[in-house]
């Protein structure tokens, strides 16, 4: 027998070392199993006798050895997501992804046609003890939700509406609508958005849906072609209408204007004809004279005297260079 092994028999043929031995280890198990490092983007929840203690953030952590248990948490800034009607198969440099998950992203429209939704989730962590303790399958329950919900909102809407104006009301509708239920059932968690991914008919219908798609592509080019067209020739139609106008206006101005002058001449020379008629007569007479004759000096007037003798009772006044004979 060696001396070692005389040794090791000696040894524990005395209870207090191995008392003290097992002291000792149990010490260190407990020493190791009670100080834990929480990371920075962790939180730990501590449980004492089963029951929830206290959260504990990051940094080095103490809890008592066989009594108290820890659980690790992400921190309320991590970002959680979630991926529905597809997945990613593969990270890296290059994500693969498997689509067409049809259990999840086929849905009816408001107006009674299929459509495939992808879309996915994200969300904070916020309350760690209700995250933990309220819902068993929470995984699940954050999936069940968002489907009833994504189905809630494309339901209610046309199929067009769904692919284009509507995508951003749904998204906005969605985290209202999600966090509303999330907080009723106390799940601890914040969904801060939502996005729609793809969003196209089924493999079935898609070369029919395109071809209405582009039937409404070219109707709403020719609607905005003929809206081109009205904007270019209405203000020019519009245009020379106010000019037309403007010319009748000026015309009539000038019409009505001439004609209070022709009144207030005549009413003029009607007060003087009262005051002195024959020489109102006269002086008519004579300016009547002058006008004829002064516009026709170079139209050869004719000046008709029914007492001449001559065969024709009128004299030319025209003569040579306009000159009176």
């Amino acid at each position: 027998m060696s001396d070692l092994e005389v040794k090791i028999r000696s040894f524990f043929k005395r209870p207090s070392y191995v008392v003290a031995v097992i002291a000792g280890v149990i010490l260190l198990a407990a020493a190791g199993s009670s100080l834990f490092v929480v990371d920075q983007a962790e939180q730990a929840v501590i449980t004492r006798f089963g029951r929830y203690y206290a959260t504990l953030g990051p940094g080095l952590q103490y809890k008592i050895p066989f009594i108290d248990k820890k659980f690790i948490v992400p921190g309320n800034k991590v970002v959680q997501t979630e991926q529905f009607g597809f997945k990613t198969t593969k990270s890296g440099s290059v994500n693969q992804y498997q689509n067409n998950i049809m259990r999840e992203s086929t849905m009816l429209t408001g107006d009674l046609n299929i459509v495939d939704v992808e879309w996915i989730i994200q969300y904070r962590i916020v309350d760690p003890r209700a995250w933990l303790f309220t819902v068993q399958e929470k995984d699940q329950t954050i999936r069940d939700i968002s489907r009833s919900v994504i189905n809630t909102l494309v339901g209610d809407r046309a199929i067009l509406d769904v692919m284009s104006s509507e995508r951003s009301n749904i998204e906005n509708l969605a985290v209202s609508m999600m966090n509303e239920q999330f907080s009723q059932l106390g799940l601890g968690i914040n969904v801060f958005a939502v996005k729609l991914q793809n969003i196209v008919p089924p493999e079935g219908v898609q070369d029919a849906f395109e071809d209405v798609n582009k039937a409404i592509q070219d109707m709403n080019r020719f609607i905005n072609e003929g809206k081109e067209s009205y904007n270019s020739e209405i203000p020019k139609a519009k245009g020379e209408a106010d000019r037309q106008i403007q010319v009748a206006d000026g015309y009539a101005a000038e019409r009505v204007n001439k004609a209070k002058g022709d009144v207030a001449r005549f009413n003029s020379v009607y007060e003087e004809y009262r005051k002195a008629p024959a020489v109102t007569r006269e002086r008519l007479y004579l300016e009547t004279m002058e006008e004829i004759f002064a516009s026709g000096a170079e139209k050869n007037p004719a000046l008709i005297d029914s007492g001449l003798d001559n065969v024709l009772p009128f004299k030319n006044l025209g003569g040579k260079n306009g000159k009176t004979e």
